[in-house]
């Protein structure tokens, strides 16, 4: 399985609550409920940052981190093939446009990031 992570700043005139509950009810309304599995998307999380003060006691002695980020968006596919063969699609194509277009309201990507990767699991 390849994982595609979206490590999201939102964006300067939001609030932390405003990004996190934009994404929540309104970004999952984007596009039709289709759009996911067309996408070839097996599963997808939302990953909401806490404000929390157990964040200080986790960086502990580590020194310079980049901000934080506002949340992040976790999606699995089935392998790279995969992805590029259902993303080639123009009914995918309409769909991922929707989804870039909504983003365009809430994440700031001049401060985010996408990671492409494969998990090593440890633990299950």
């Amino acid at each position: 399985m390849i994982k595609v992570s979206f490590l999201m700043r939102r964006k300067p005139d939001m609030t932390r609550e405003e990004f996190q509950t934009y994404w929540r009810e309104q970004h999952t309304q984007a596009v039709p409920e289709e759009a996911i599995p067309a996408l070839g998307v097996k599963r997808y999380i939302q990953v909401h940052t806490l404000d929390t003060p157990l964040r200080d006691a986790i960086v502990g002695p580590r020194e310079g981190l980049v901000d934080e980020f506002d949340g992040i968006a976790e999606m699995w596919f089935e392998s790279e093939e995969a992805i590029q063969r259902d993303w080639s699609t123009d009914r995918a194509a309409e769909y991922a446009e929707a989804f870039f277009e909504d983003e365009k309201n809430f994440i700031d990507w001049t401060r985010s990031t996408i990671l492409v990767s494969e998990e090593t699991v440890f633990m299950p």
